[in-house]
C-alpha cells in the first residue's frame, strides 16, 4: 500500500493483494489436505480448487476444464509455447516454424530461443510500427507464404513496457483458416482491458495472480479442450496431464478471487487508471517539455505511462525518484549487471540512446491523485540532474 514515503508506480510489475484475495488465501493455509488425495481433507481441497477454477473460467469467458493452473505466467508461457510446439511438431514434422513479435516478454522470446536452439524451431519474429504494434499483414504474408509449416503462432495481448494493445482478432483470422493455433500473453490485460477467451478465438491465453492482485507464484494457462499440448512437467497427472505436481491450494484460491474482482471492476478501473495516467503525462510533459510518450496514444493499457527523457539514463533516472521515494521501472533490461537497451523501444525504431533514457510509471488499485502531484513535483528537477551527471 502507498504512505507518505512510498509513490508506488510499479503495478505493471506486481500489484498489491487486494483483501479478497488475501481473506480467501489465508482462510484456507491451515487446512490440510493434497487435493489428489481421496479420504475426505483430499476431496474438501479438491472442491476448493474447482470451485476456484470455475471461478476463473465465468470471469474469463472459457470452460473450467480449459483452465490449467500453473505457478505464474513465466510458466503459462513456457508450457503453451513449448506444448504447442512439441504436438504440432510431432502430428506433422514439416510444423517448425513459430511466428511471434519482436516485442514479446522475453518469458516468450527466451522459451523461443529455446526451442530453436534444442528442438529445431524456426523462429520467425515479425515486425512492429513505432507504436508497437504488430504489422498484420506481414503476419499474413509470413503464413500464407507457407501455412503448413507453422507450428504456432504467439502474440501478447498488451505490451508489458509500452502498454500497446495488439490486434488479437485479426491475428485470429489469419491463422484460423489454415488450422495454426493461436496463443497470447495477456499477463498485462486481464482486469485492465476486456478479455473474453471464448470471444477472442485464441487457442491458449496466459494469466499471472499478482498482476491482478492475487498472490505470487500462482497463474494459469487457458487452453482449449480440443488443443493437443504436450506436457512439460510429468509426475502425478494434475490438471489434464499437462502440469503435474501437487496443487497450492490456498495460492489457487487466492488467485480465483483476485480473478474475479479484478474483472468484474474492469471497466470502473480503467476509466479511473486513465484520468490519472493522462494526469500523470500531462504533468510530465509540463515539467519536462521534451518528454515522449512512447507507445499507442489511445489503443493502450489504461495505466501505463511509458515515456522517454532525451539526454537521461534511465538507470539513473529511476535512482534519483526512487531516492525520493517514488518507484517506477526502466524500459530496459540487465544482463549480467550491464545496462540494455529494450528490445521493445528498438523494434519499434528507436536508437539505444532513445531505448535507454526510458521509464515505466505504471498505475494501479492503490494509485491515486497524490501519486500523480509526487511526480509532478520531483521529475523536472530529477531529469535536470540526471542529464547533467551525463554531460
Amino acid at each position: 500500500m502507498n504512505d507518505s514515503r512510498t509513490v508506488y508506480l510499479d503495478h505493471a510489475a506486481t500489484t498489491p493483494m487486494t483483501d479478497v484475495a488475501v481473506e480467501a488465501m489465508t482462510s484456507h493455509l491451515r487446512e490440510v489436505g493434497n487435493a489428489s488425495s481421496l479420504h475426505a481433507s483430499g476431496r474438501r481441497a479438491r472442491r476448493v480448487v474447482e470451485e476456484s477454477r470455475e471461478t476463473v473460467a465465468q470471469a474469463l469467458g472459457c470452460r473450467p476444464g480449459e483452465v490449467v493452473f500453473t505457478s505464474g505466467g513465466t510458466e503459462a508461457d513456457n508450457l503453451a509455447v513449448k506444448g504447442l510446439y512439441w504436438a504440432r511438431r510431432d502430428a506433422d514434422p514439416r510444423r517448425t516454424r513459430i511466428l511471434a513479435t519482436a516485442v514479446e516478454h522475453h518469458a516468450v522470446l527466451d522459451a523461443l530461443a529455446w526451442l530453436e536452439e534444442h528442438e529445431g524451431a524456426v523462429v520467425e519474429l515479425l515486425p512492429v510500427d513505432e507504436a508497437g504494434r504488430l504489422v498484420v499483414e506481414a503476419l499474413r504474408a509470413t503464413v500464407e507464404r507457407e501455412p503448413e509449416s507453422v507450428a504456432l503462432v504467439t502474440v501478447m495481448w498488451a505490451n508489458n513496457e509500452v502498454g500497446t494493445l495488439q490486434p488479437i482478432d485479426d491475428i485470429v483470422a489469419i491463422a484460423r483458416p489454415h488450422g495454426i493455433p493461436v496463443h497470447t500473453d495477456a499477463v498485462q490485460a486481464v482486469g485492465t482491458t476486456p478479455v473474453d477467451f471464448a470471444a477472442s478465438g485464441v487457442d491458449a491465453l496466459s494469466l499471472s495472480g499478482h498482476k491482478v492482485g492475487g498472490p505470487q507464484g500462482v497463474g494459469a494457462l487457458v487452453v482449449r479442450r480440443e488443443v493437443e499440448l504436450a506436457a512439460l512437467v510429468h509426475g502425478g497427472g494434475q490438471e489434464r496431464d499437462v502440469r503435474s505436481g501437487t496443487l497450492d491450494v490456498p495460492a489457487i484460491a487466492g488467485f480465483a478471487a483476485a480473478v474475479e474482482l479484478a474483472v468484474k471492476e474492469q471497466s470502473a478501473h480503467a476509466a479511473r487508471l486513465t484520468v490519472l495516467r493522462d494526469d500523470l503525462v500531462d504533468a510530465v510533459r509540463r515539467a519536462v517539455p521534451d518528454a515522449v510518450l512512447n507507445g499507442d496514444p489511445v489503443d493502450r493499457l489504461p495505466g501505463n505511462a511509458h515515456l522517454s527523457f532525451p539526454g537521461c539514463e534511465g538507470d539513473s533516472l529511476l535512482m534519483l525518484l526512487d531516492a525520493r521515494g517514488i518507484e517506477c521501472s526502466t524500459g530496459s533490461a540487465c544482463s549480467a549487471g550491464v545496462p540494455q537497451p529494450s528490445h521493445v523501444l528498438l523494434a519499434m525504431g528507436r536508437s539505444s540512446d532513445e531505448a535507454r533514457s526510458s521509464l515505466r510509471f505504471s498505475l494501479g488499485h492503490t494509485s491515486s491523485a497524490a501519486d500523480v502531484e509526487a511526480v509532478a513535483g520531483a521529475i523536472g528537477a530529477c531529469v535536470e540532474r540526471a542529464r547533467a551527471a551525463r554531460a
